[in-house]
């Protein structure tokens, strides 16, 4: 049994939320659709389904029974399995990483509060042009105190759910905030399906053209449903570690990963009718979201519920995923440092605070965190979304395969995740996935973005 102090979900579907809520983010209703419509729609969905299904759930699965067999964060996992080796560095590598992104993924999860604002006080409910839309949110994104403040907001919300703990903050918080994630979704799909053109946008987006399938649509395709499941960094390590032992943690892990897809599918039903019915370009890119829909929600229906539902959702996908991204740095100093739960969500959450201001200071806000920062030719929040979010994911994500396939072993995997008797359907799949299959994918990302230099 866990320790009291680590705390423990208090069943299987406490742990299916919050995993899911880790992986469910803005890579699945904001990168997703827009991911998809840049790459052709459906053929990218297509190849996208198939990696999730070869690479995705392999990868969830190796994770969480590393979680489960050590009830340790990920650097204490790997000194529980293979001690006074260097392997334990990919786990610091992974705490590192999680620390990283939210230092610039609160930045983009602010952004949603001052559109969720917005939405409510009425400002995009008449008709907007794609100037006017774009103008918005240009002044926000540039406004250094607004988006220092958002950021701020959004991680203060994030430190008071981790610190509250695993079964009373972050399972709590996430039994309601993704329930309610979920019926949102339902109903703006059934009202996006419905608008007058709106059944173009679903051909869009599952009838294939394998006309579009490209080397970079299938590179595409596979960093999404790489990057979208939070793999990597070790927050399924994390969460599993705190997982009863008693329950079925191999359907657990299946249903996390079909949950998280589902999401994404339901994202593009939401978002490409909406398109399709006032006639906007689905390639839009990644301005889909806070430039594009603002400047249609006055042409639809009942445009300010669509607006006012639509960045509520955005905004509880974006918090599920930080309070993945702190729990799982929390979780290392808590285990390995002795710290205080609470001393360690407000020190790191502050700490994280500090190290976000570059990157919400980048797209306008000061000049020298902008564009060119330090000669790189981009500006300080691309910078580590290239660092964390693309590479060191990439990186954990290869030697946690290679550990997994190679060192610790597949057999001693399966016994973790077999161990409350719930058996895993096809074993010798999940094998032949981890120890061949998935280090060639991630092998080939890394490479990819290398070569190209065409990040995720």
């Amino acid at each position: 049994m866990a320790s009291a102090s680590r705390g423990q979900w208090s069943g299987k579907t406490g742990f299916i939320l919050a995993a899911a809520g880790s992986a469910i983010g803005l890579g699945n209703i904001w990168r997703f659709p827009y991911t998809a419509g840049e790459n052709g729609g459906g053929a990218f969905v297509l190849l996208y389904l198939g990696f999730v299904l070869v690479v995705g759930i392999p990868v969830v699965l190796a994770e969480l029974a590393i979680g489960r067999q050590t009830q340790k964060n990920p650097v204490g996992a790997f000194k529980a399995l293979v001690p006074n080796t260097l392997w334990p560095y990919i786990g610091g590598l992974g705490v590192l990483t999680g620390f990283g992104i939210l230092s610039f993924y609160a930045v983009l999860a602010g952004w949603t509060l001052s559109y969720l604002w917005g939405a409510i006080t009425g400002v995009y409910g008449g008709v907007m042009t794609a100037e006017a839309s774009n103008d918005l949110f240009t002044q926000l994104i540039g406004n250094p105190g607004l988006s220092i403040g958002l950021t701020g907001a959004f991680l203060l919300l994030t430190i008071v759910v981790v610190k509250g703990g695993v079964s009373k903050g972050i399972e709590r918080t996430t039994k309601v905030l993704m329930p309610l994630l979920l019926a949102i979704l339902v109903l703006l799909a059934i009202r996006s399906v419905t608008l007058p053109g709106g059944m173009e946008g679903l051909v869009y987006l599952f009838q294939p053209d394998f006309s579009k399938i490209t080397g970079s649509v299938v590179m595409s395709a596979l960093g999404q449903a790489l990057f979208s499941l939070s793999l990597g960094m070790g927050a399924m390590i994390t969460y599993g570690s705190y997982f009863p032992k008693e329950e079925n943690l191999p359907q657990a892990g299946i249903l996390v990963a079909m949950f998280d897809t589902m999401i994404a599918l339901l994202a593009g039903i939401i978002i490409f009718p909406a398109l399709f019915s006032v006639g906007v370009d689905p390639s839009a890119g990644p301005g889909l979201v806070f430039v594009v829909l603002p400047s249609i929600f006055g042409s639809l229906p009942a445009g300010q519920f669509f607006a006012i539902a639509f960045y509520s959702l955005l905004a509880i996908a974006a918090l599920t995923s930080t309070i993945s991204l702190l729990e799982v740095v929390v979780a290392y100093f808590v285990d390995e440092k002795d710290w205080n739960r609470s001393r360690a969500a407000w020190i790191i959450g502050g700490l994280c605070f500090l190290v976000a201001i570059p990157s919400a200071l980048s797209s306008g806000g000061a000049e020298m965190f902008s564009t060119n920062f330090m000669g790189t030719g981009m500006d300080f929040l691309s910078l580590n979304n290239i660092i964390w979010g693309n590479f060191s994911l990439s990186i954990g994500a290869l030697m946690l395969c290679l550990f997994v396939g190679w060192k610790w072993g597949i057999p001693a995997a399966l016994v973790s995740l077999e161990s409350s008797g719930h058996k895993l359907a096809g074993p010798s799949l999940l094998g032949v996935a981890i120890k061949f299959i998935c280090p060639l994918a991630v092998s080939i990302v890394l490479i990819y973005i290398i070569v190209t230099q065409q990040y995720f």
